[in-house]
């Protein structure tokens, strides 16, 4: 049972905070202060660089999180873009149980997002950042969402884009921790059935975040031996 609950709560830390719909607790929620989000940036670029193998996190542009939103640290060379996601960038719609993780600050996700999920999928991550960081709940911020990728101030997703999440010193919800290294692939419009109806939390390929949309994401775990440890480098 313990493992179980670890998957659930640790896939949700991809970028799927907890929703619990338009319940009144659920309305009536805080944010934590923002101090509580934020990280000195030393430690922040190792973390961000932590998400992938330093022949390809090395020569990223890197980002961290500030009061004002993400900015450019690094500017790399390779097309890749790291840094290190919050609960902010849970899901917008399913697993519904998990898009409050906006509010847990514990939330460290490093990830590297390819040079076509940089185009297509980054902004969508950094407008939720925005909208959390504004103080819209879970419900809002998919309203926001919603009409910004109609109105076509989000790039729409064409095709398929992955980003590298490998880092042993994620903190994907707390009290979980990290999980595996793993891939994610953003796989518009994409269901469960596609990659085979693996359990969700599985050690296998499976939908993680927001099935049959436009923001679907395929998660796919790789030998724990790939796992980056965080370093200065």
């Amino acid at each position: 049972m313990r493992r179980t609950l670890v998957y659930l709560a640790l896939f949700a830390n991809l970028g799927v905070p907890a929703a619990r719909s338009q319940s009144p607790k659920s309305q009536a929620r805080k944010y934590p202060p923002i101090e509580q989000y934020l990280m000195p940036e030393a430690p922040e670029i190792a973390l961000a660089k932590s998400a992938a193998a330093a022949s390809i996190s090395d020569r990223a542009t890197i980002k961290v999180l500030t009061t004002s939103g993400f900015k450019v640290v690094h500017q790399g060379d390779n097309g890749f873009v790291c840094m290190v996601m919050r609960g902010f960038s849970a899901p917008t719609y399913t697993p519904a149980p998990f898009r409050d993780l906006v509010y847990d600050p514990s939330v460290r996700a490093p990830i590297c997002f390819n040079p076509q999920a940089v185009r297509e999928v980054l902004p969508y991550y950094e407008l939720r950042t925005k909208l959390a960081m504004q103080g819209k709940d879970p419900e809002e911020i998919t309203k926001s969402v919603e009409a910004a990728y109609a109105r076509g101030e989000l790039p729409k997703r064409e095709g398929v884009s992955f980003a590298y999440m490998f880092s042993a010193d994620q903190n994907l919800a707390s009290g979980v921790g990290h999980w595996h290294p793993h891939v994610m692939v953003f796989a518009p419009y994409y269901d469960n059935a596609m990659v085979g109806g693996n359990p969700f939390g599985a050690p296998s390929p499976q939908l993680s975040d927001d099935a049959g949309t436009p923001f679907s994401v395929v998660v796919i775990p790789v030998d724990d031996k790939l796992a980056v440890k965080a370093e200065a480098r």
